[in-house]
This record gives structure tokens, sequence and C-alpha cells, in this order.
């Protein structure tokens, strides 16, 4: 964690001093109040729905030693008061975001382990997750929380990792041209790693050329000392290998993948089986979460580890013991008797595609059923994109779809097209009629995929399902 005396973090952060000493050193960074410990640095962050400001007081009562502040200090009457009389130091600064991001970068130049930085259309925080089981089982191991994976989540992953670290796995968002870059100049990447290159944030950047060179930004930023791992799959592979001056390893299901998966087996719940084969030989790979697409995201975990120095038995073991983030792939069975797949987190063509062969792929005492939202910034390609799916869930053996929301309707429209019944398809405008669709609809022994956008919010009708009204 970020360990600095105030005297560092005024001359890193360009900030000046309210009042306080230069000489106390901080230990440990955070931006919720609730979280402040004592010799923090608590940074107040105006936000949407908070003013940070407002939390200064409890932050120093819960023992930070520093804070970080943007407001101006004659609004800052109260704060400095209680930061004089138990001796905390406050800096103002004129961007708190952009400090963290200093900060960090600051962190990063002190530490002297590997940093994985993890990017892709899809797959980054499940890949994140494999990447966490594997390394650890030979490894001291820091890596993003949940997708805290922004401007601000990445400086702060950075931030807990330590001397005693080996290994700093990042996972990178993106939302624009020019994102990875900055996020890279703050990590300092010495491996990177992508997933994949779909369609995702087309309505931002414009076009799949955009988003390649948004995603290559990873790339870009080794030396030729570092070392990348691409999806050796990916009809992009070639175009990406090309923006690093770094070695390339290629993961995937075809020969030329240094690592790949061979023998490839599904269970009667869609839990895959493989052989990975790499140059330190084969070994068979049990995964405990569903879905033929999750070899890809264990195949590019097993390469980073083993070029890390990981034996593949170790990898093997921690590929069969990983633990998926929240809403990702979850599959639990209701009270009721449902069995619920949940991956309500986001959605995109590509990842919808996955999911809906897993739940085709799964054995089910009952029907299966798909709840499908809307897919967002796809721009021009919305109206194609969600009726090609709706064509998918009508060739595979669906029982029943249910969409939610006005661009899903094309979902809907596309399997009716392609041969579903129309009584076995659901058009639900909002998430409550969803809920109360499948309330009707759903029996003990089915089994039900949810899968949308994030903004959907759909984690709601998993909760319907969970607890039906």
């Amino acid at each position: 964690m970020l360990t600095a005396p105030v005297s560092i973090i005024l001359s890193v952060t360009e900030g000046e001093l309210l009042t306080g000493s230069h000489s106390k050193v901080a230990n440990d960074i955070v931006v919720d109040s609730r979280h402040a410990a004592p010799g923090c640095v608590y940074v107040a962050f105006v936000g949407e729905r908070a003013d940070g400001h407002d939390f200064c007081t409890k932050a120093i009562e819960a023992g930070a030693r520093v804070l970080l502040v943007s407001r101006a200090a004659d609004e800052l009457a109260e704060t400095l008061a209680a930061a004089r009389a138990r001796d905390v130091a406050v800096i103002r600064v004129d961007d708190a975001l952009h400090a963290v991001q200093e900060l960090a970068a600051y962190h990063r130049s002190r530490l002297h382990c590997a940093v994985v930085g993890v990017t892709g259309s899809t797959g980054k925080t499940t890949t994140k997750d494999f990447l966490d089981a594997v390394l650890s089982t030979a490894l001291r191991v820091v890596s993003t929380e949940g997708n805290r994976n922004n401007e601000l989540g990445v400086p702060l992953t950075i931030l807990r990792a330590g001397t005693e670290t080996d290994v700093l796995v990042v996972e990178m968002g993106m939302r624009g041209v020019g994102q990875i870059a900055r996020l890279a100049q703050i990590a300092r990447p010495t491996l990177a790693l992508i997933t994949n290159v779909g369609t995702s944030h087309i309505e931002i950047l414009g076009s799949e050329e955009a988003v390649v060179r948004a995603k290559g930004e990873l790339v870009e930023a080794l030396s030729s000392e570092d070392a990348a791992f691409l999806n050796g799959d990916d009809a992009h592979c070639d175009e990406i290998a090309s923006l690093s001056a770094a070695p390339v390893t290629r993961y995937g299901l075809s020969e030329h993948c240094e690592v790949r998966a061979e023998n490839i087996e599904l269970d009667a719940e869609s839990h895959a089986s493989f052989d990975l084969v790499s140059a330190t030989g084969r070994v068979r790979v049990g995964l405990p979460i569903p879905g033929r697409h999750n070899v890809y995201n264990a195949l590019s975990a097993a390469a980073v580890a083993l070029h890390l120095g990981v034996d593949q038995h170790l990898v093997a073991k921690g590929l069969e013991y990983v633990s998926v983030t929240a809403m990702r792939m979850q599959v639990f069975v209701s009270a009721s008797g449902v069995t619920v797949v949940n991956d309500a987190y986001n959605a995109n063509p590509v990842s919808m595609k996955a999911a809906i062969d897993t739940l085709a792929d799964m054995s089910t005492e009952g029907s299966r059923v798909a709840v499908l939202g809307d897919m967002a910034e796809l721009g021009s390609l919305t109206e194609l994109a969600h009726f090609r799916i709706g064509e998918q869930v009508a060739r595979l053996p669906i029982d029943v779809l249910v969409t939610i929301g006005e661009r899903a309707r094309r979902i809907g429209e596309g399997a009716h097209a392609a041969g579903m019944p129309a009584e076995s398809v659901h058009r639900c405008a909002t998430v409550d009629e969803a809920v109360e669709t499948l309330g009707n609809l759903l029996r003990a022994g089915d089994t039900v995929l949810v899968k949308a956008s994030r903004v959907m919010g759909l984690e709601a009708v998993v909760e319907g399902i969970v607890n039906p009204l």
C-alpha cells in the first residue's frame, strides 16, 4: 500500500498544504470515509450523489492522517478546525482524480513486481479472476477488486500493492481512444493480455477498427523486454501483434497457438474440461464455471502464469478452483427449484452469443429460458445485432425467450423470424413486467439465463426469481 510523508504527497500532487506537518507519514489511501482507518489518506471526491468534503470530519475521527480536498480553504472551516485539533494534514489539489492517479504512478515507480494489464471487448473481469486464482497458487498477487477498471479503479488497485507483492493484475476498461494509454501510463504494465476485440463501444468509437486501435494501446505501452498475450483465434490478433515491441504469445484452439486447448469436453452443466498444451507439456484441466467460451479465459491466464514460471500442475489446480466476480456466469438453484445463470453484469454481441450457447449446452429437467435485455453502445449495429441474437436463439434448443427493453424487442423479432413460435416469445418493456411474466412462466426444473448490458439492471430480475412476489 501507499506509504509516503506529506512532503512527497505535496510534491507528487502539486498540492497546497492548508494545515499540518510536512513530516507526517501516511499509509494507505481511501475514497470513502467509511473505510478510513488510522494513518490513512482520505480523498474527498465530489460525486453525483454525495460530496466527500461533507465526510472529512468523519474520516478524521476514524484516524485519517492526511486529507486531500479540492474545495477552497474558506469553504472548509469546520474540517480545518478538526484537522488542527488532531494534527491532521490537509492538502488542497485542483483535481482529486488526477491527484490519485499521480500518487498511483509514483507508487508504481517504487514497485518491483510484474504488472499484468488486462483488457478486451469481453471477458476482462472473468480473465482477471482466472489470473488471480492461477497466479495465487505460487505467487503473492494483488488484483482488481470486482470490476474497478476505470480511471479511478486502476490507480486504487495499484495503490493496494506493496513490497511483498509478486504480481499485480490490473483490469483496464475503455470508453474512448487514449484511455487505455493513460491507464497504461499509470500502471506501466510489463505483461499485456488482450482477451479479444469485438463490437462493444462502437457507438462511442465509431468502428471496429477504432476499437482495435484503442485496445492496442495496451500492447503499445510495452517495451521489448516485456511480453504480450493475445487470443490467436481472434480476427484482429495479427494487427494488434504488429503494434507490440514485446514478443507475443498466442493462446487459443488453433495449432499455431503456443498455449492451446485440445480435446474439449462439456459436461451436463456446460462445464468444460480440456488438455492444456504448451511448451511445458500437457495437463488435463476442468473448469468450475459453465461455458465453452471460458476455455479462452482459462487459456489466457494459463499463458501468463506459465510465462511467470508457475508449474503447469499448479496452473491446472488454480483453474479448477477459480471464483468469478458477481453476476458473471454465476449458477445457482433457487428455493423454487429453478436453475439460474446470472450473467447480468454486461452484454455485447460476442458475450451474449457465448451465454446463449452455454444455456443451450446445459442439461435441464424443464425448459430452457433466455431472459435477454438491451445491449448498449452498438451504434449503427444496434438493430442488426439484436435481430441476429434472436436468430441464434431460435436455432438453439431454447424453449422460451423473454426480452426486456426497446432494443431487445428486435431479439424477439429475430427469433420469431427464424422460426421460434410466437407463443414462446415474450416481449417486456420493463424489468417489473419481466419479473411478473417469469413468475407465471417458470417451473421447478427450468433453467433460466439472465443477461443484458449493465444499464438494464437485470439483477432485479434475478432477485425476482429468487424472491418471487
